[in-house]
């Protein structure tokens, strides 16, 4: 049961992640990252340091 709990949570971030992280100049393929635990924090604090990039321009 907690398999597919995880699996839901996965895809449910993953498929945004899909339309953003091309935004941010990244390859939408990394959204695949969140299904590591860690995957979406990392991913979160890189789409982060890129928004400060752009905001400087």
């Amino acid at each position: 049961m907690g398999f597919i709990i995880w699996m839901i949570i996965a895809v449910a971030t993953v498929i945004p992640l899909l339309k953003l992280l091309p935004h941010f100049g990244i390859n939408k393929l990394w959204a695949l990252a969140c299904l590591i635990p860690l995957g979406l924090l990392v991913l979160l604090w890189v789409m982060a340091i890129k928004l400060q990039e752009l905001d400087r321009r």
